[in-house]
């Protein structure tokens, strides 16, 4: 999520956003065809705590992260056993950083309601340009052909790489119902993997055809007790692949630990 949920009612707020939950419990039940995967931990590695993520990728060994929160908003290099910043650029402070993806060598974030993305050198962290675009940023994922960008809504906007411009969007659909709250995005193997904004939950979804194909449940990974002290905030953000290790790491807003899993197919009663 773009902004810090304590601005507002969090117990309500929190409550509100998590009805997506309700929307993908029917993957839960005997009759839906969705499928539901839990996960196992493989490796745990530290991540700074005051880190608020809002995108996250692996590339050539090392994690890249954005950050948000106005006057706090960076993108940063990052070791993944150590979790050290290796490398950071601050975004302006009047803006609130979002979602961010690799583009051939290049890095490209988002902000959130400032309508503005950046275009940083992936080496040397320079921003080369920045783009417009209409509404709101949230997450940001890209394949050899596409970006993908949310909004916060149940649509996918599908971007031009090379220009950035808008060229159709795709809706969200579980079982036929809409689903919203589509944040930080990863593309996995081919699927669109989404954090869904205050849940315990990823969406796996078809890029074309917008149709949920399976939810990873992450209830558990890390006990509200060790998330972060604004705890309504500290929620699960951050999905970064690793496509020659076939490694999926995920972590969280302001969440002291980044893990590797691997998925496993739930049990159906």
């Amino acid at each position: 999520m773009l902004q810090s949920l304590a601005t507002f009612h969090p117990t309500e707020m929190l409550k509100q956003f998590t009805t997506f939950a309700v929307t993908l419990a029917i993957a839960g039940s005997a009759q839906a065809a969705l499928p539901v995967y839990g996960f196992i931990v493989k490796n745990t590695y530290p991540h700074d705590p005051k880190a608020f993520t809002q995108g996250l990728f692996y590339r050539d060994g090392h994690l890249y992260e954005s950050t948000g929160q106005y006057g706090q908003s960076t993108i940063r290099k990052v070791e993944l056993k150590t979790g050290k910043v290796l490398q950071k650029a601050d975004l302006p402070a009047d803006v609130f950083g979002e979602g961010s993806t690799p583009v051939g060598n290049n890095l490209v974030g988002l902000t959130w309601t400032s309508q503005v993305g950046y275009v940083f050198d992936l080496k040397t962290f320079k921003l080369k340009q920045s783009f417009k675009y209409e509404g709101e940023g949230w997450g940001l994922a890209g394949d050899t052909k596409n970006l993908y960008m949310s909004d916060g809504s149940s649509f996918i906007r599908i971007l031009d790489p090379k220009t950035m411009k808008e060229l159709r969007r795709v809706q969200v659909t579980a079982e036929g119902r809409p689903v919203d709250r589509l944040n930080e995005l990863e593309m996995v193997d081919g699927e669109l993997y989404s954090n869904i904004w205050g849940s315990e939950l990823i969406a796996r979804i078809d890029p074309d055809s917008g149709k949920v194909l399976g939810v990873i449940d992450l209830t558990g990974l890390l006990p509200p007790d060790q998330r972060g002290t604004r705890e309504v905030d500290a929620v699960l953000n951050g999905i970064a692949w690793d496509s020659k290790g076939k490694r999926l790491f995920v972590t969280g807003k302001l969440w002291p630990k980044l893990f590797e899993i691997e998925l496993v197919p739930k049990l159906r009663r």
